[in-house]
Formats: structure tokens, C-alpha cells, sequence
């Protein structure tokens, strides 16, 4: 017998995570099994404009007794049950190594979309979502400038599958003295191939995906929308700006409107795959605020949905994942084709 050829749509095989130096099992052989599982129809919510019981929407009352302005376009306020705070002790408690903790100080704000209760990013138009981006960057500067802050984590939690406690369009930025987990792992990664290659990992990992283009979700002229060939949930993808920045404040006013574009195309083409308002964990990963040089830090956004088969079908990390490392059935390549196939009307 003749030695099969290896293919990536064929044989289960390992994917090396270069921002990460985590490996994930892909077992396309397994996607052509018979799905014994439950599914539900399609339902889609029809929500109000305006919902006098929302928190967030203008007007309204939130904890505490605090009454929202009648905004028009973004608002932000300080998160009402902060999960920092500024005035924590910074303080360190070592017992032999073993037990060991420290005060976190932070900030956790909230940044309200759009005062209509019924849309999300995937239904604005597109200068509404430009007004999103120009607060992050307001946010992101102010934040920053603060001496106790060294990241600011922007992300947005969407769906009840997601955490997400209340439906209005909206957002969270922690901001904290500490690095945290993911970001240090990206940024010991990236500043490893920095050290040996002279050149950027992602700007080096894009220009490979864009001449193979099987990856490619949607693009525009400052940025490509993909989905990573490590991937690890069944359609996660990032956005990845085609120039080298570190932050959000580096945009220039083509890249601000495009970045706008590229997040509308990306969060409708996710609502049309299952027909549904599409859940999704997605969040920026940029330099650190701590006045220390980061020449290796390039500016990207991660999209992680939860959704499998259809709008009720999860994937869950169980079992091997949880004990070894994480798996899937479809690849990538697959994820992106049937994305990048979607109509966005």
C-alpha cells in the first residue's frame, strides 16, 4: 500500500498557535459523522426601541438611583457593580510560594452602543459604529493616561450564552495595573519572534494567509477579517489591521472607518450563518500603557462565538479539552469558506 499523502481536510493532525505556543487537535474525519444530537428552530427576538425596564436605556434608572442622560449616539459610564477598584491596596501576600495573592487596582467601565435597545453591531449603520470606535479610542487614551493603569482590555460579551446580563448593545473596558493572562502570552510570543526574525509575527502570519487566501472571511482596504488557522472555536476569527500599530490611538481616519466597516461585515455575516443575533465573547488585544516599549505588539481583535451546527447547538469544552488540549472537527479552512459565502443583506 502506497503512503497516503497528509492533507488538513482529511487527517487528524496538531495546529501549532504561534501567538500562544498552544497546540489544538483538528479532526476533520470526524465531521462526516451523523449528528444524533437535539436541535431547535430558528427563533428570532423582536425587541422594542426602547425598553422602559432596560438599565441602559436612555432615561432609565440604574442601581443606586442613578438616572441615565437621554443620549443620542455612545454613553459610558463606570460599571455599577465594578469588578476593580482604584482604591485597592496594592499589596502582596506570599506564604512559601504557595499561597499567593495581590491587590488589583482598576477601573471597569461600561460603553453603551447606541440608545436603541433593539440593535447591535451587525444592525447599525456604519457611522453609528464609527461613533463605537472613536469612543474606544477616547476611552483607551484616558484610561491609559491614568498612573495606576498599565492595560486596557476592551471586549464585549453578546448573548445570554455569553454572560451577558442585559441585552442593550453595549460593551466593557477593564482597565488594571496588571498585564493579564492572554495578552502576556501574545506578547512573550510575539517578542520571541521579534528577537529572532527581525520582523513582526502578525504582519508575517497575515501576508501568508492573504497569498492563501482559503482563510479569508472579508477584507477592506486597512483590514482583513479571518479566520486563524489555529482556531480554536468552530467559527472564531480575528481582525487583523494590514498596517503595524499597537493601539487603537494609531489609526488613522481611513483606518477608524474601515475598522467601523470591517466590524459591521464581520457581526452581520456571524447573524446570517444560523439566522440568528449571533453570540459572541469578542475584545481588542493591544500594547500595554505602562511606558515600556513594545515594538513587537500588533494591534488585533478576537471574535470567539460559542455556536456549532445551528443557533442552539454549543460547542463546550469538555473531557479531553479540559484534561488535554482543545479539539475540532471542521477546520478552519471550512469555518471561513462558509462565512466568506454568506450574503450580508
Amino acid at each position: 500500500m502506497e503512503p497516503q499523502l497528509f492533507r488538513l481536510d482529511e487527517h487528524p493532525h496538531r495546529r501549532f498557535n504561534p501567538f500562544t505556543g498552544e497546540w489544538i487537535l483538528v479532526s476533520p474525519h470526524r465531521a462526516t459523522r451523523p449528528w444524533q444530537g437535539f436541535m431547535e428552530p430558528t427563533l428570532r427576538e423582536d425587541k422594542a426601541r426602547y425598553d422602559p425596564t432596560c438599565y441602559l436605556c436612555p432615561g432609565n434608572e440604574r442601581a443606586g438611583g442613578v438616572r441615565n442622560p437621554d443620549y443620542t449616539h455612545t454613553f459610558v459610564f463606570d460599571n455599577d457593580f465594578t469588578a476593580l477598584l482604584l482604591e485597592t491596596p496594592p499589596e502582596i501576600m506570599d506564604k512559601k510560594g504557595l499561597l499567593v495573592a495581590q491587590g488589583e487596582p482598576g477601573v471597569c467601565r461600561v460603553v453603551c452602543f447606541s440608545p436603541r435597545h433593539d440593535l447591535t453591531l451587525a444592525d447599525m449603520e456604519h457611522d453609528d459604529i464609527r461613533r463605537v470606535v472613536d469612543t474606544w479610542i477616547v476611552e483607551y487614551r484616558t484610561l491609559s493616561e491614568h498612573p495606576l493603569i498599565n492595560y486596557v482590555q476592551i471586549f464585549e460579551n453578546k448573548g445570554e450564552v455569553m454572560g451577558c446580563s442585559n441585552p442593550h448593545p453595549h460593551c466593557q473596558i477593564w482597565a488594571e495595573r496588571s498585564i493579564p493572562v492572554e495578552p502576556i502570552k501574545e506578547l512573550t510570543k510575539q517578542r520571541e519572534y521579534l528577537v529572532e526574525k527581525k520582523t513582526c509575527l502578525l504582519c508575517d502570519y497575515l501576508e501568508v494567509e492573504l497569498s492563501e487566501g482559503v482563510r479569508l472571511v472579508c477584507t477592506n482596504e486597512s483590514f482583513v477579517a479571518l479566520v486563524p488557522f489555529w482556531a480554536v472555536w468552530p467559527f472564531e476569527t480575528m481582525v487583523i489591521p494590514r498596517r503595524h500599530i499597537g493601539t487603537v490611538l494609531d489609526l488613522s481616519e481611513q483606518e477608524k472607518n474601515d475598522f467601523a466597516d470591517i466590524l459591521k461585515h464581520v457581526t452581520k455575516r456571524y447573524d446570517n450563518l444560523f439566522g440568528v443575533s449571533f453570540p459572541y465573547s469578542a475584545g481588542m488585544h493591544q500594547t500595554p500603557c505602562d511606558a515600556q516599549p513594545y515594538p513587537e505588539m500588533h494591534l488585533h481583535m478576537h471574535f470567539l462565538p460559542p455556536l456549532l451546527r445551528s443557533a442552539s447547538i454549543k460547542k463546550f469544552m469538555v473531557g479531553y479539552e479540559m484534561l488535554a488540549n482543545p479539539q475540532r472537527d471542521m477546520t478552519p479552512e471550512a469555518s471561513a469558506k462558509r462565512l466568506r459565502a454568506l450574503q450580508e443583506g
